[in-house]
């Protein structure tokens, strides 16, 4: 088993592939040490497991809707895209998805996965209500204050099987892609840039004037749909790919078409291969107020960046009150770098790059690839001990704590 780039391969004592609750209770009680995997979109041994590993492949696929409040029920396993489309279907929409329908809601909400817009939390502010079980095997459900501590949880505080989202009322989205921005115009101008639409990705390959390609993502009805410039980029003519060279048929419609919000906030359709592949992945979040030193910190960079990359993109996410989001009481600037698959001379310049962001306090993406010493999470995250304490009451005997865990400290 390897996760979804091939660069970490999973070799647990035991696999576990639980049909129901009550299989998930028995893993818990029987084992040691365990994990759970969810489309195995991680880029480092977050969900590894040397004793047992429990896999949702063959977990009934529950999707529960209540229109009444506009909440659903999702178990592990449900994948973004399959949810959006019960959801659009009784005329309810998510706040926000990521760039991948692809991965599963629990895998992504657990290590904070986002989208962007300058008002749009991550993934994991949606949920209100978590199902889990404990190191004790017994049904535990988090909601109301304590769902602070737990939204980003690391998989660390039990077996999650269900989660309950708040969802809102479907939408439409219109999607343009824009090329050339002057990279002066983007530094100067990033809250405008940024801010052009309800959701807005910057893709970069770090050349010496311009930014490659920007898409909006509009929200019709209540967002001014961009025009035939944006602060000096030019509207594509033809439908792009983030990385230059591959099939636009993974991606979603553009030039300016309308579609529902499931169609379009992805970059990428459910029913294609995401992305690149084979491919490697390090995202760093800091404060947006330090956006344009950050991101000239980084451009300074480019020249040992570009022979490693594949593409850079940025993004934003508004500020939420989770403990362990990336996003954490500050509105953010993600810079996300999809690498080629050179593990040997990503890992050696990542010290450089994290030693660049340092000054800016980046936090890096819990499911990403970073220098595993490189970060004082005690420091980056104002209730870290706190959070280790709400994880110790839960599994006082490190049940579900693995080694990259305890690495980071946790």
């Amino acid at each position: 088993m390897k996760n979804w780039s091939n660069n970490v391969t999973f070799d647990p004592y035991l696999l576990v592939r639980p049909t129901s609750i009550r299989d998930i209770q028995s893993a818990v009680v029987a084992a040691d040490s365990l994990r759970a995997l969810g489309s195995a979109h991680s880029f480092n041994r977050i969900a590894d497991s040397r004793d047992v590993l429990l896999s949702f492949e063959h977990f009934p696929k529950d999707i529960e809707i209540y229109t009444a409040n506009s909440q659903v029920r999702v178990a592990a396993g449900v994948r973004y895209g399959e949810l959006a489309i019960e959801l659009n279907k009784v005329g309810l929409a998510l706040p926000n998805m990521g760039s991948l329908p692809h991965i599963t809601v629990v895998g992504a909400t657990s290590t904070g996965t986002h989208g962007s817009g300058l008002g749009n939390e991550n993934l994991s502010a949606a949920i209100v209500q978590i199902e889990l079980i404990t190191a004790d095997g017994e049904e535990r459900t988090i909601s109301g204050d304590e769902l602070n501590s737990a939204r980003v949880g690391l998989g660390a505080l039990g077996i999650i099987h269900h989660l309950t989202l708040q969802a809102v009322p479907a939408f439409e989205v219109s999607q343009s892609v824009y090329v050339e921005l002057p990279f002066e115009t983007l530094l100067n101008d990033f809250a405008a840039v940024m801010g052009a639409g309800y959701s807005v990705s910057a893709f970069t390959m770090w050349r010496d004037f311009h930014v490659d390609q920007i898409w909006v993502k509009s929200r019709i009805g209540t967002d001014t749909l961009p025009g035939d410039q944006l602060f000096g980029a030019k509207p594509a003519k033809k439908k792009l790919h983030p990385l230059a060279g591959a099939s636009t048929k993974s991606a979603t419609e553009q030039l300016g078409s309308i579609g529902t919000w499931h169609e379009r906030l992805p970059h990428f359709k459910l029913d294609f291969t995401p992305s690149f592949g084979l491919e490697l992945q390090s995202e760093y979040f800091v404060d947006i107020k330090d956006a344009k030193e950050a991101l000239q910190a980084v451009h300074e960079l480019r020249e040992q960046i570009r022979p490693l990359l594949l593409v850079t993109e940025l993004r934003t996410i508004a500020a939420d009150d989770n403990w362990l989001s990336e996003a954490y009481q500050r509105d953010s600037l993600a810079i996300h770098f999809t690498w080629k698959p050179d593990v040997e001379g990503v890992m050696a310049f990542l010290p450089i790059l994290e030693e660049t962001l340092a000054p800016f306090k980046a936090r890096p993406h819990w499911g990403k690839l970073f220098t595993d010493t490189g970060f004082n999470f005690r420091e980056l995250y104002p209730r870290f001990e706190e959070w280790r304490s709400f994880r110790k009451r839960l599994d006082p005997d490190r049940k579900f704590v693995n080694g990259q865990l305890s690495i980071w400290g946790i």
